[in-house]
């Protein structure tokens, strides 16, 4: 009786991801910056406005009181000089810092990494900025560094994040029971992953740069297809092939 035994894997290390520039049609991601502070004060910072202060509520820290800004510059540079995770701005094309997103829980030699530490201000959140910078994220960790698993991790609560992995194109893989404790309180988390063979052969890269084209969008910035349509309409394609 033969013992069942997983695939055999060739493939070397994959590369560490840098923080060089990321360049797309609305936006581009740049390493966070201490000179980005101010700007993301005046867009997360303070707990008077809720949609502000609403943008943390799912991350390890935050909001920050008005009175704060002094702590937040600290966390700020602190971010500036990590690795892991590795921190990117969101800038549009006038430059101006309207997030972070960052590539974290990195692993060459397992060829898997995480898209995490999600901070979107208002001004971002539900645009085309935001999904590009995952878009941007994923393409340079698939095709430029070689892994072959990337991770998309949130609260199990967090049904915002749930919802923007699944219509990324990533897969649920369940939910790990009493994971942490974050802010004091019970944190579940669900786990999603997105594999190299279903970026490049299961329409999500094709969808994604379908979505993102300039001539998706009318003279507004209204999407004419949805991305998740766009990606049936790819897998329907490559079924019948």
């Amino acid at each position: 009786m033969t013992t069942p035994l997983g695939d055999s894997v060739n493939q070397p290390p994959a590369q560490r991801p840098t923080p060089k520039k990321l360049q797309g049609r609305t936006i581009d991601l740049i390493h966070l910056s201490p000179s980005h502070t101010e700007a993301l004060w005046s867009l997360v910072g303070g707990t008077s406005d809720p949609t502000k202060a609403s943008a943390w509520t799912y991350l390890p820290e935050g909001p920050y009181p008005e009175t704060d800004f002094d702590k937040f510059q600290v966390s700020v540079t602190t971010k500036c000089n990590s690795t892991d995770p590795l921190f990117y701005a969101i800038a549009d094309k006038t430059q101006k810092v309207l997030g972070w997103i960052t590539l974290m829980s990195i692993v060459p030699e397992q060829l898997r990494l995480e898209i995490g530490w999600v901070l979107f201000s208002p001004a971002l959140q539900r645009t085309t900025g935001a999904t590009e910078a995952s878009y941007l994220l994923l393409k340079y960790a698939f095709e430029e560094l070689g892994y072959r698993r990337v991770e998309w991790k949130c609260n199990a609560l967090n049904e915002g994040s749930r919802r923007a992995a699944e219509r990324l194109g990533f897969v649920f893989e369940g939910v790990f029971r009493q994971h942490m404790v974050v802010k004091g309180r019970n944190r579940d988390t669900a786990w999603f992953s997105m594999l190299r063979e279903e970026w490049d052969c299961k329409g999500v890269k094709e969808a994604l740069e379908s979505w993102l084209a300039e001539d998706n969008f009318d003279e507004s910035g209204a999407q004419k297809r949805g991305l998740e349509g766009i990606r049936e309409e790819f897998l329907g394609k490559s079924s019948k092939n």
